[in-house]
């Protein structure tokens, strides 16, 4: 089911009107900083451990749980938004997130540091991201300006996430570490301001019901989900209780929705968002993207900061290889769409990441030289970029106007859901250091995964090229 349009009606005004860059600027930047912030801590690694007198698993804690709580509120931001207002939640997130960006700035320890970066920054991203997909979707009903915008949303997405490393690196060895905070900081307030400009065009509903119940089941169970993943390394029954009380909490949260949709009551999330079987495969290639993309960045960040003993900048320098292949893919994302199928494209985009993987593999052992690590990095980016965009526009455009803040919501959480089990998966492999080698094990892990992403996408029908006017 698509977003609905009258032909010659809404779709032919929005053909006829400049494209309004001044809206999409501030949409696409938010999702910019929210993803920089995911990757940026990577190769601050070595510095963050030593100023704050912690350790690797102790920044890597950190960073997964700023991943998780996005994780796990993210749904109840999508509900928010109905409530109280695409724009005004859009807003009130940036705030909070810009209050934590200040104070893992002056952190003055790693418990400072998870409360602002992980804690603060976590939940503004949960209020501020489901907007930004809501009002793309809403603003934009033309399939092909829609596939543009979303386009340059998820360019700025992965150039966020892929040039972390790299600013991040910049930021670190010109200044400090804590500098990288305070040039979030400057970005949020700049958001804050161009956000002037973007109107919201549906009337928030105050009526709608916060479900708090559920909310509360399904952030506990993802929460502990992916603590079970962390304790890995260090007790297999703590694992294996996290596992077990998080899953059954999950079947809770269902069992709940189930419930309260009988009693006609208002639940966190319907089970009919789980019905589309197009939109279930389209999700499950996001959380496999960003879950290959966070976990391959760590690695990566973890393996030339301490064992090949680079600095932050030049880890930036080589993660730019990456950001350059996400670059080109991402911002001709519309143009790809306009040619091929959004299936195809995803499974290229998967293989292409594969691949990439796989020359890391080959040649970071041989050479000892920073250029053997550029291929495989520069074709993870590549498909990264390529894969995207097509990804999201499956999931959005499955569904009509009145449900997209479930399905927005929905799509963030399960997407940064990813971005978090694979950092603490690659994690815990490392911490666990296999004697086969934990770097080249948690690749493989990677790879492996990602095969199964791209099974995924195989899977998703067929549809027809559209039709280029003109």
């Amino acid at each position: 089911m698509t977003v609905p349009s009258t032909p010659g009606g809404a779709d032919a005004r929005q053909e006829k009107r400049p494209w309004p860059r001044q809206v999409l600027l501030p949409l696409a930047l938010a999702q910019f900083v929210c993803s920089f912030a995911g990757s940026n801590m990577n190769v601050m690694i070595k510095d963050i451990s030593e100023d704050l007198d912690t350790t690797v698993q102790g920044v890597q804690t950190a960073i997964t749980v700023f991943l998780l709580v996005m994780a796990a509120l993210m749904i109840p931001g999508g509900i928010l938004t109905d409530r109280y207002g695409r724009k005004r939640c859009l807003i009130i997130g940036l705030s909070v997130y810009g209050i934590g960006t200040v104070l893992s700035a002056v952190a003055p320890g790693l418990g400072i540091l998870i409360l602002g970066n992980s804690i603060f920054q976590g939940v503004g991203t949960a209020l501020l991201i489901p907007p930004v997909y809501i009002l793309t979707t809403l603003l934009f009903t033309n399939v092909a300006d829609r596939a543009r915008a979303f386009g340059a949303i998820m360019a700025m997405g992965g150039i966020g996430a892929a040039a972390g490393p790299l600013i991040g690196g910049l930021i670190t060895s010109a200044i400090s570490w804590r500098a990288a905070f305070v040039f979030q900081a400057l970005v949020v307030a700049v958001i804050i301001v161009l956000t002037r400009r973007v109107d919201d065009p549906l009337p928030p509903d105050p009526e709608r019901v916060f479900d708090t119940g559920g909310a509360v089941l399904s952030a506990t169970g993802l929460v502990l989900v992916v603590m079970g993943i962390l304790a890995a390394d260090d007790n297999v029954w703590l694992m294996s209780g996290l596992l077990l009380v998080g899953a059954l909490l999950l079947v809770a949260f269902f069992r709940w929705v189930r419930a309260k949709e009988r009693a006609g009551a208002q639940p966190l999330l319907h089970t009919g968002v789980f019905r589309n079987r197009t939109s279930n495969l389209g999700l499950i290639t996001q959380h496999t993207q960003w879950l290959m993309l966070m976990g391959v960045s760590f690695v990566v960040a973890a393996y030339l900061q301490v064992v090949r003993g680079y600095s932050a900048i030049d880890t930036g320098v080589i993660f730019s290889a990456s950001t350059l292949g996400l670059l080109v893919t991402s911002l001709g994302a519309s143009r790809f769409a306009r040619r091929r199928e959004q299936r195809t494209l995803v499974m290229v985009g998967f293989a292409a990441t594969v691949c990439g993987i796989g020359v890391l593999l080959a040649l970071a052992h041989g050479e000892p030289s920073a250029w053997t690590f550029v291929p495989g990095l520069l074709l993870i980016g590549l498909g990264m970029g390529m894969m995207l965009t097509p990804s999201v526009n499956v999931v959005q455009s499955s569904f009509s106007e009145d449900q997209q803040g479930e399905i927005s919501g929905l799509s963030r959480s399960v997407s940064n859901l990813g971005s978090s089990v694979g950092t603490a998966i690659a994690g815990t492999i490392l911490v666990a250091n296999p004697a086969a080698g934990p770097y080249s094990v948690a690749l493989v892990v990677l790879a492996a995964i990602g095969l199964g992403g791209f099974g995924a996408a195989a899977m998703l029908p067929r549809t027809p090229v559209p039709t280029r006017h003109g």
